[in-house]
């Protein structure tokens, strides 16, 4: 079970990189160059999806990584159609940063049958959209307002309350293209104050700011646009997570 492999990673103070895969994004060529460097340097976890999904490449991306690597496959899905059953899990995320009870459960209400049939394993996320720089498609797509970067004392009490909801992750994500990373001090005092695994995305793009988000607490560090912007940025970041002492 993936949700064992979060957990028994943290206890064992061991970090992980996610690569995150939009299926809209690259071609075949590419896709391809990313699973052979993904494998070479050993990223923990393929994180599949987006905010919004245009070209029905969701499945046949999921084949493919499948067919070339044996990474799990975790879907980052941006709505409740975001279910394909060739994954290995998905995170079932509540915005729980934002009111819209659309990305608390309203969502999900309407994934929960095709979930129920697919027998992915769910990992039950919250979700914390944390203020970048600029509005992400993240935030317009869920309809909610980031917490304030400057704001960490409200991110720690939203993540106490989701693990105190039984959330079993929590995530904080400056969204896709963020300008700026979410702050140290934020990852810090969040992380201090619960015991489920952290992980944190959004605008990180050098092997230096990957150390000081884990440095900082995170436990899985995500990377995307980045990595698609710059392929050896993969290999790079894996070493440091996993030298990352």
């Amino acid at each position: 079970m993936l949700y064992e492999e979060f957990t028994n990673r943290k206890k064992q103070g061991k970090k992980s990189f996610a690569l995150l895969i939009d299926p809209d994004k690259p071609g075949e060529d590419d896709l391809f160059k990313t699973i052979e460097i993904a494998n070479k340097s050993k990223v923990d976890f393929f994180f599949v999806g987006g905010s919004v999904l245009t070209n029905g490449n969701l499945e046949d991306c999921i084949l493919t990584i499948k067919k070339h690597s044996s990474i799990p496959i975790v879907l980052f899905p941006g709505n409740g159609l975001m279910v394909n059953a060739n994954a290995d899990a998905i995170l079932l995320l509540s915005v729980i940063s934002g009111r819209n009870p659309e990305m608390l459960i309203g969502q999900h209400v309407i994934a929960a049958p095709s979930l129920k049939r697919s027998k992915l394993e769910v990992i039950s996320t919250g979700y914390m959209l944390i203020e970048s720089g600029k509005a992400t498609s993240a935030s317009y797509m869920s309809n909610t307002t980031p917490i304030p970067a400057n704001k960490a004392d409200i991110a720690t009490c939203t993540a106490m309350a989701g693990e105190m909801l039984g959330l079993k992750l929590i995530f904080m994500d400056g969204g896709s293209g963020a300008d700026n990373p979410v702050s140290n001090a934020m990852i810090e005092s969040v992380s201090k104050n619960i015991n489920v695994p952290l992980i944190v995305g959004g605008g990180i793009r050098t092997p230096e700011m990957a150390i000081e988000k884990l440095k900082s607490g995170a436990d899985v560090i995500v990377v995307g646009n980045a990595a698609e912007k710059d392929l050896s940025l993969i290999e790079t970041i894996a070493q440091t997570v996993l030298n990352f002492k």
